[in-house]
């Protein structure tokens, strides 16, 4: 048992090490293995710039195969879970959306070609509003929304 401990802090030490050193190098940089932040998208402050700015667009066709789950009373809207599915062949993003919030556009997840069409997440919301989910498709955009009330403790912000 002491042995198998002993075996994972040395693992642990020598791979924390070796990153450590990389880093040091300069042969990582840690900024550049970050995934790309549009901070126009996330920093617009209605949706319709927030979709411009990330997807190209800001049209969107309701489609019943893009479905979204939320609760209809947000007890918590620090933490308010949003599962988004679609159908849609060669989906590329999913983009979720609080129309209520300051800055609307709360995630965008670019999707491999093999990626299956699900998301769930937890969300922060500021008031009661739409959570709106944008599936990219081709030039496309389809969509599903679903009312949120949150019952108390919005986020500020």
């Amino acid at each position: 048992m002491i042995d198998l401990k002993r075996r994972a802090l040395v693992k642990g030490s020598l791979a924390a090490s070796a990153i450590g050193f990389v880093v040091a190098a300069g042969l990582l940089i840690p900024r550049s293995v970050l995934a790309a932040w549009n901070a126009l998208a996330f920093r617009a402050e209605d949706p319709a710039t927030a979709l411009q700015e990330m997807l190209g667009t800001e049209d969107h066709t309701p489609s019943e195969e893009v479905r979204i789950r939320a609760p209809d009373n947000a007890e918590n809207a620090a933490a308010v879970r949003v599962t988004v599915e679609t159908d849609l062949e060669d989906a590329e993003s999913i983009s979720i959306i609080a129309s209520g919030n300051r800055y609307p556009l709360l995630a965008s997840f670019e999707l491999g070609p093999r990626a299956e069409g699900f998301i769930e997440m937890n969300i922060k919301m500021a008031e009661t509003a739409d959570v709106v989910a944008v599936v990219k498709r081709g030039d496309s955009l389809f969509s599903a929304a679903k009312n949120v009330h949150v019952t108390e403790g919005g986020c500020a912000g």
